[in-house]
C-alpha cells in the first residue's frame, strides 16, 4: 500500500509511565499551602528591602505584586517584618522570584548599585523599551513586564545582546568577489 493511502491512525489510551517528565517551570510544590507558608516571610522581607534599596514609592510596589490592596499589601509587609505566619499567593511568590532575578542580574551587569539603579530610572532606547524606563516596564503590574527585564538582563550578562563590534564587522561585498561556477 502507498504511504500516503496508508490507513489513518487510531488514537490509543496513553499510559501515565510513558509521559515524558514535565519542562521545567514552576515548581508544582510551591502551589502547595505549607510550602507557600513557608517562602512567604522571606521572600516578602526580601522585597521590601529590594524595594527600599531601588526607592520605590507605594503605586511602584503594589503594581509589581499584582495590585493588591493597600491594606493587604501592609498586613503582609507587617507580618513578614514580626516574621509572623504569612501565606502569598503562588502568582505574588512568582512575581516576587522575578524580581529577585531582576535584583541578582543588575548586581551581576553593573559595577555598583548606583550604576543599577541609574540604568533602571533612565529613558532606554532598546528595542524591549521603546524609550521608556526599565522601571516603568518592571512595575507596570504585569508578570510579562517583570519576566521580560528579567530576560532582557539575563541576555544581557550572557553576552547576547552585545551590540556590532569591529570583530562583526565584514567589508562589503563587490562584483569581483562573487563567483558564478
Amino acid at each position: 500500500m502507498e504511504p500516503h493511502l496508508a490507513e489513518p491512525m487510531r488514537a490509543r489510551t496513553v499510559e501515565p509511565s510513558e509521559l515524558a517528565e514535565p519542562t521545567p517551570g514552576v515548581d508544582p510544590a510551591a502551589a502547595d499551602a505549607a510550602e507557600r507558608r513557608r517562602l512567604s516571610g522571606p521572600a516578602m522581607r526580601t522585597f521590601l528591602n529590594v524595594a527600599e534599596r531601588w526607592q520605590l514609592n507605594e503605586a511602584q510596589r503594589l503594581r509589581l505584586l499584582g495590585l493588591p490592596g493597600r491594606s493587604t499589601y501592609y498586613g503582609w509587609a507587617d507580618r513578614a517584618r514580626r516574621r509572623a505566619q504569612l501565606s502569598l499567593g503562588l502568582d505574588v511568590l512568582l512575581r516576587i522570584s522575578a524580581l529577585l532575578g531582576v535584583h541578582r542580574a543588575l548586581r551581576i551587569n553593573f559595577p555598583s548599585e548606583r550604576d543599577a539603579l541609574a540604568w533602571l530610572s533612565a529613558p532606554n532606547q532598546g528595542q524591549l523599551f521603546g524609550g521608556q524606563r526599565p522601571i516603568d516596564l518592571l512595575t507596570s503590574g504585569t508578570q510579562d513586564g517583570l519576566l521580560a527585564v528579567r530576560r532582557y538582563l539575563d541576555a544581557w550578562r550572557s553576552g547576547q545582546l552585545a551590540g556590532p563590534n569591529a570583530a562583526d564587522a565584514l567589508p562589503p561585498l563587490a562584483d569581483d568577489d562573487i563567483i558564478y561556477a
